[in-house]
């Protein structure tokens, strides 16, 4: 996400034993890669990222009974529009999917055709521009990813659709275990938050690439190719929202874990709502069990 470029409303712009034996040898190359790395952080010499673990914040979405805050969606959408999209791709997001975040079926499709799709062959063979439809996914601000990183320090910047999956720290043990139980699913929001946020400089003795910006969040490294993306004042909200960096990171980590799962609330809820019956079939189980057993041992005295 680069800076370059708010109201609520839309914008117009073999066998078993190999397979076992697989399994196994890479268990062990995995349990020795784990232990080399442990071995070397303790001396010292291989850090582990991200430096700083991402700060944990509050999220509407979270929880078995959470919800998508749709104003701030509809604000995350345009940070992506004015500042991300620039460089950040959205390829597995379709603009119809937009109608979600509460907007009608002509302001998608005016804002869809902001965008400009490549389409075809046409009945000479070629392939040509055109408006994209509400059919058509996000384009790609870069015809491919060479081009991509050429533009961008040699690192090209990863699409939007999934980041917030796929970019999600691990909060290790016993975290893991209650998580479980709470539906804890908001660490890659965290992470984005975490990461837009914290940019600083460098602690004494510690130098970076030329080219890279200090963030101790990043999860590949102390520092990273791209500048801080965000500034106070860059997007303009309408409907009174601070228009600060740490409202604009909150608002796009939003956007971003709706764009990577847009059924995350449906997906929990159903999720609750099975652990609960099953736990009720266990107790209807259980004392039928008891009734059962009941009479027959009255038959056996």
């Amino acid at each position: 996400m680069n800076a370059n470029c708010g109201d609520t409303k839309l914008m117009r712009p073999n066998s078993v034993v190999s397979g076992v034996a697989r399994i196994g040898a890479a268990a062990a190359i995995a349990f020795g890669l784990a232990g080399t790395a442990m071995a070397a952080e303790e001396d010292g010499a291989t850090p582990h990222y991200p430096l700083n673990h991402p700060r944990q914040q509050s999220w509407s979405f979270a929880g078995p009974f959470g919800s998508w805050d749709l104003a701030q969606l509809q604000r995350g959408l345009k940070i992506y529009k004015e500042v991300c999209a620039a460089c950040h791709s959205m390829r597995l997001v379709p603009f119809r999917a937009l109608e979600e975040l509460g907007y009608s079926e002509e302001q998608v499709k005016a804002f869809a055709a902001e965008y400009t799709v490549t389409d075809g062959p046409n009945s000479d063979g070629d392939m040509f521009e055109r408006p994209a439809v509400p059919a058509d996914r996000f384009p790609s601000p870069f015809p491919n990813v060479e081009a991509a990183a050429a533009a961008n320090n040699g690192a090209p910047p990863p699409d939007f659709s999934v980041l917030a999956k796929a970019r999600a720290p691990e909060r290790g043990f016993p975290w893991f275990v209650f998580d479980a139980f709470t539906l804890y699913a908001e660490n890659g929001p965290d992470y984005i938050y975490s990461l837009l946020t914290g940019y600083q400089d460098p602690p004494a003795g510690v130098e970076v690439a030329e080219g890279t910006y200090y963030n101790p969040y990043f999860v590949g490294s102390a520092a990273l190719a791209m500048a801080p993306p965000l500034s106070d004042g860059v997007v303009t909200y309408e409907d009174g929202t601070p228009e600060t960096v740490d409202q604009y990171a909150r608002d796009i980590a939003a956007f971003m874990m709706w764009a990577a799962e847009p059924s995350l609330v449906e997906r929990k809820a159903m999720g609750f709502k099975v652990m609960f019956f099953l736990v009720l079939l266990a107790v209807l189980v259980y004392l039928t069990k008891k009734k059962v057993w009941a009479g027959l041992k009255e038959q056996e005295a």
